[in-house]
Parts: C-alpha cells; structure tokens; sequence
C-alpha cells in the first residue's frame, strides 16, 4: 500500500514539535522544584495524613488528591509549575497527533518498528504521570519524569528513526495491534514507578541523615508517598505487561511454530517480567518493604530501558526486524 509522504512529514513536524514542548515543561518544572513551596507543603500535608493514620486504616487518605490552595498562597514558582504541567498537556495531545498521522501514513498501527514504539512508549509514560499528578501532590516532580523521556525521545527521533514503509510479512498481523499494544501500555507505565522509586531512595537518604541532599530532600514529598505511587503503577502496568507477554508467545507459535525459543527479546522481556513480580512479592511482604523493595523496582526499570531501546541494537535474533531499517 502506497505510503503518505505528506502526513509521514506531518507527524515528524510534530514529535519535533512535542520533544521542544517536553524540554519547555522540564525547565518550568525545575523551576518549581527549586524555587517553589510546593514540595515542602506536599511533604508536609503528607507527614500530617501518615501520623493521623498511623494507629488505623485512615493512613489512606495519604492517597487523597491535594487540596486546592488559596490564590493567595500560589507564587511565582507555582505558577510557573502549572504552566509547566499545562505545557505537558499539550506536549501530550502533539504527540498523540503525531502517532496518529503515522499511522495515518502507513495504513497500519503506528508501532512497526523501534521509532514508533519508542515514540508510543513515551506518550504512555506521560500519560499515566498526568493521572498520577491528578491524584498526588507531586506536579512539581515532572522534571524528574521528563528528564528520561525527553532523552529517551532524543534518541528515538536521531539515531533510531526510521522513514514511514510498510512491515515486513511477520507483522502483518493482527496480533501487531494486541501484542504490541499492551507491551507498550506495559512499558510506558512501568517508567514512572522507576522514577518514583529511585526519587524514594534518595528521600529516605534525607530520612535518614538530614545532613544529605539539605536542599533537595526536604522537597521531595514524604517517603510513604513515593513508595504508594511506585507501588500503584507497578500494579497496573504488571498485569497488562504479563497479557502482552502471553499474546507474543501466541503470535510466535503461529508465526514460527514455537511458543518459546530463548530469543534475545523475549529472554529480557521474560526477565523484567520476573523482576516485577519479584518487586510485587516483596512489596507485599511487610519485611521487604522500603528500600530493599525499591531497589527491585529499579532494577526492573534499567531492565525495561534495556529490552525498549538496546537488546535490538546489540544483539541479532527474530526480532530484528523491528530495529532500524
């Protein structure tokens, strides 16, 4: 099927477009974390709930979203945060129109090789971080979420981009749409809770020893915050990761007759998959809770970094063909 020259340039335009709008939004949220109040007054509402809660179940209500403050407690840096976060909205729509002008051009599902997935994984990943900005009191943290997605992006639009063409044979298939999908939905989320959870190690560094991080760790919101948001986004993206795990062994059953052959990406697939149920497992366990639980959960994100972008580029096996063509 011919291909769309004009919406394939469109869609260029406007990943370019978001990577600027992303790196904007980064700035305007360092800002706000360094000059704002707002992450001493999340970490102080959040220090209030956790010992309202500590002698029963009311410690939930660490989970409840912020409430509004009064515009007269709104400053500069503040709304330069919101401004920031406002960006990120937009950022979010340019890049979801981008996905579908691909996939407009193609005639096809916008994730048939390295380029597209990663530009997919990216927009999951700033989508599940504005749900999780909606419910926590964490907005001033999205320069630490943007900072790997703009570099992840970076690298994505340079050295992995691939001009718009069809797929090969393999993936025409209708599993293209299931698989894939629910291994991008999988991956894009898994990248916040590695994000909160390496955010958790250095809050609990300050924790520990205030005399660390004096300037950093006081803004950062309470540990038990970090650890509920990595927690609750490993829960949802595990079982749609585990389901897009299953659909690959399907497909390659009908595809190369076996349902398991020790391919490079799907060895690291099924090796994050581990990981996480490892970091579920303890984190459930109430002696593995905390900073051990945290280290798994980071382990599984430089797991799920490794298998989006390096095993393609380093390795050779039956999925190559999803690299850069």
């Amino acid at each position: 099927m011919q291909i769309n020259e004009t919406l394939s340039q469109y869609s260029d335009w406007f990943y370019t477009t978001t990577v600027a709008i992303y790196v904007l939004a980064l700035l305007l949220s360092l800002f706000e974390q360094a000059f704002g109040a707002k992450g001493r007054l999340a970490h102080q509402r959040s220090a209030q709930k956790s010992l309202v809660g500590a002698g029963g179940p009311e410690i939930e209500d660490v989970d409840k979203p912020a409430e509004p403050e009064a515009p007269r407690e709104v400053g500069r840096a503040e709304r330069i945060g919101r401004m920031g976060a406002s960006l990120l909205v937009l950022g979010a729509l340019l890049q979801l129109t981008a996905i579908v002008l691909r996939g407009l051009a193609v005639h096809r599902a916008p994730w048939g090789n390295m380029y597209e997935y990663g530009m997919a994984v990216t927009f999951i990943t700033v989508v599940a971080w504005l749900i999780v900005i909606r419910k926590f009191p964490v907005r001033h943290l999205t320069g630490f979420l943007l900072l790997p997605v703009v570099i992840l992006m970076f690298i994505n639009g340079t050295l992995l981009y691939t001009v718009a063409a069809p797929v090969v044979p393999a993936l025409q298939s209708y599993w293209l749409y299931i698989h894939v999908s629910a291994a991008i939905i999988g991956s894009g989320v898994f990248l916040v809770p590695g994000v909160a959870s390496v955010l958790y190690l250095f809050r609990t560094a300050y924790d520990n020893n205030p005399a660390k991080f004096p300037g950093f760790g006081p803004k950062l919101p309470a540990a038990d915050v970090l650890d509920r948001i990595a927690y609750r986004a490993t829960i949802v993206a595990f079982p749609i990761f585990t389901f897009g795990v299953l659909c690959g062994a399907v497909w390659a059953e009908a595809a190369w007759g076996r349902f398991w052959g020790w391919d490079p990406k799907e060895t690291v697939a099924f090796i994050a998959w581990v990981v996480y149920a490892a970091y579920l497992h303890s984190r459930a366990t109430a002696g593995w809770r905390g900073t051990r639980a945290a280290v798994i959960n980071i382990v599984g994100f430089a797991v799920t970094i490794f298998n989006l972008f390096f095993v393609n580029l380093v390795t050779a096996g039956l999925h190559s063909y999803a690299g850069v063509n």
